[in-house]
Order: structure tokens, then C-alpha cells, then sequence
């Protein structure tokens, strides 16, 4: 089989894609996979590391703030469909799986008018609208939770899966983790993320858990800051004066997640749908900031999906204070029954059966 996956912007739509893709190379290994992405994306310095095969189109965020704007859009979405279509003549895929971004709709738009069959993975509760102007062109539509289901002309087409997550974090131990890294194996480790690029309300409240954390024995603190903000970070520390010691790991992107997650007692981050789905896959307890500023408020059900199974405190930034996280954290350090407790109910949220039901779906849809 020949199989494009598409999906570009932020890890968030990367990061699944590439899940999908290994998937199929493990189920045939004769199976040929190419990625398409755009060249505005972070994916084209992620995905070359993984092995696959790397082809950029033109494509553009729906921009509605003048005429010319739309304008503009309209062109470049037209030159990354053309540019799609010669992609797609030179490979001759019998699929394409699109999972989120908005180079997914040249690509989808390109492999519709070829003849492959067309799926899109949709990670989030509320659907962008890439997806949603996507649905007609798709054979089927992937929902990483099954109310997303309700936003779709044709919910018919919907299938709900779960979010695909890379093998890698099923299989790794928090010892294994903690060694590789160097971390003690009786630490209280927090892991503070917003994200690929970064959240600055995030990096805001998690700057102060770094200066009370800062120097205290047998605790450790990943603080993923995001490219964006992490020279502010650090030269914010620099002004305040604060020797940020051994037990800090201040990091601008964190590449090799699945360890960090595996390590750590407690997370502290947004709730894109990817993060929240790896962090169940890795049974850590969370303290869950839904991002105010997204379509449909996705992130605070996303959120509230594992907090109210017990897996998750859930923040929203309206009501955030760096007082109030401090305090929660520091709750949590002390009381391991609980966070062990947040721990098993965030495992039971966990997608277990996402790749196998999305690849078992393309198939008989192919074979058909």
C-alpha cells in the first residue's frame, strides 16, 4: 500500500501523523509512506528525524481580515493544490490521512480529485474548520472524542477512535525513563509544558513553581518553556536575580517527550488533545490549563474529559494564579496516595486502541 499523511502547523497535528504512519510500517513493512507538509510548519524539521520521506506544498491559514487577505488565502491554497497534484501523480497513493492543519486541504483536495481514498483524524472535541469544509471530500472522519461527532453534516462518516499516540510511550517504564535521563528514581519530578512553540501564561504560573522547587533535594523540575520564550525565560530569571540550580532543567523544546512524560510524577500544561493523550497513555497526574484562545473551546473539554475521571485538575486560566498552582503542586508532592490515585484514573483514559482501529478502517475501506 501506498499511504501520504498529512498534517502540519504545530506537534499537535505532526506528532499523530507520524503515529499513523509507523502504524502502517509495522503492520507491512512493504507498506511506501510519504509526508506532505508546508515549509511554515515546525514538521519540516521533525519529520525528516523520523525517516519518512518529506515533500512541502503551499498552503495558508483562512485569514479574514480584508478583502486582500482572502485574496491572498485563495491564491496560495490554489498554487498548494496544484503543487499537491504533482506530489500525488509522482507517488500514486492509495490513501491520504489528513490530521489537522491547514496544509491538510490542498493535500485532501488534490487526493480527492486523483481517486485515493481520503481520511481525516480530528483530534480535538470541537473540530477546526479545515476539517469541517474537508467532510464531503473524505471517505471517513477519525474523532479523537466522540462529540466532535455532533459538529459534522454527516456524522455517519464519523468513527470515533481515540488519539493516536506513538508506540514509544505505551512501552517505556518511569525507571527506564528516569535512568536515561539521569533522574533519581525516588524524585518528585514536575514537567511543565505549553506546547512546541510555547504558552506564556503557562511559562508565567510554572516560572514561579521553578523559584520555590528551585534547589529543594530529591525534587526535580522540567521546564519546557516553548522556542518562542525561552531566552525571555531565561533572562527573567537573570534580572530576578535567581541561580537556577541543578534540579532545574530549563528546555526550549522538548524532543524526546515520551521520556520526560515516563519520568515525571506530576504535568503541568495546556490540553491540546495530543498532550492530554499522551500524558494518559503515560498515566500521569496533570494540572490541565485549557487555552482560552482556541475553536470552540476545545481545550476545556478536552480537559474536563480526564478530570472528571479523577485523572487531572483542571485550571481555567481565568481563575489561574501562580499562588494557587504553587499550592497544588506542593498538595500533590505531599500526598503520594492522591497522586498515585490521579495517576491510575489518567491511565484509564487513555486511547489504547486509536492506531488499530484507524488502521483496520483504512484497510477495509481500501479493500472494499
Amino acid at each position: 500500500m501506498r499511504v501520504i499523511v498529512t498534517g502540519g502547523g504545530t506537534g499537535g497535528h505532526i506528532y499523530p501523523a507520524i503515529a499513523i504512519a509507523d502504524k502502517f510500517k509495522e503492520m507491512d513493512p512493504q507498506t511506501e509512506i510519504l509526508y506532505v507538509g508546508n515549509d511554515e510548519g515546525i514538521e519540516k524539521e521533525i519529520v525528516p528525524k523520523t525517516g519518512y520521506p518529506l515533500e512541502l506544498v503551499d498552503a495558508r491559514w483562512l485569514n479574514k481580515s480584508s478583502i486582500w487577505q482572502l485574496v491572498r488565502t485563495g491564491v496560495r491554497v490554489c498554487k498548494g493544490t496544484l503543487e499537491a497534484r504533482r506530489v500525488i501523480g509522482r507517488f500514486k497513493p492509495d490513501v491520504v490521512i489528513g490530521t489537522g492543519g491547514y496544509v491538510c486541504f490542498p493535500v485532501i483536495m488534490a487526493a480527492k480529485m486523483y481517486g485515493a481514498k481520503t481520511f481525516l483524524h480530528e483530534q480535538n472535541a470541537y473540530p477546526g474548520l479545515a476539517n469541517r469544509t474537508l467532510e464531503k471530500y473524505v471517505n471517513r472522519i477519525f474523532l479523537g472524542f466522540g462529540d466532535a461527532a455532533q459538529f459534522f453534516k454527516n456524522p455517519e462518516k464519523t468513527l470515533e477512535a481515540g488519539n493516536p499516540v506513538r508506540k514509544s510511550f505505551f512501552t517505556l517504564s518511569k525507571a527506564e525513563a528516569r535512568k536515561k535521563l539521569g533522574f533519581g528514581q525516588d524524585d518528585f519530578i514536575v514537567f511543565s509544558f505549553g506546547g512546541s512553540l510555547g504558552a506564556e501564561k503557562i511559562n508565567e504560573v510554572a516560572f514561579e513553581v521553578m523559584k520555590v522547587l528551585n534547589g529543594h533535594e530529591k525534587t526535580q523540575m522540567i521546564f519546557g518553556t516553548g522556542k518562542w520564550y525561552y531566552q525571555q525565560v531565561l533572562d527573567q530569571a537573570a534580572e530576578a536575580g535567581i541561580e537556577v540550580k541543578e534540579n532545574i532543567k530549563i528546555k526550549d523544546y522538548i524532543e524526546d517527550m515520551e521520556n520526560y512524560l515516563a519520568a515525571c510524577d506530576l504535568v503541568i500544561s495546556r490540553a491540546g488533545a495530543l498532550s492530554v493523550a499522551e500524558t494518559t497513555v503515560c498515566g500521569k497526574a496533570a494540572i490541565l490549563i485549557p487555552s482560552p484562545n482556541v475553536t470552540g473551546n476545545h481545550q476545556y473539554f478536552n480537559a474536563k474529559a480526564v478530570a472528571d475521571r479523577g485523572g487531572a485538575l483542571l485550571i481555567e486560566e481565568r481563575d489561574l494564579d501562580a499562588q494557587k498552582l504553587v499550592e497544588e503542586v506542593l498538595r500533590l508532592k505531599n500526598n503520594h496516595d492522591l497522586l498515585d490515585a490521579m495517576s491510575k484514573a489518567s491511565r484509564a483514559c487513555a486511547p489504547d486502541e486509536a492506531l488499530d482501529i484507524i488502521y483496520n478502517t483504512v484497510v477495509e475501506t481500501v479493500n472494499k
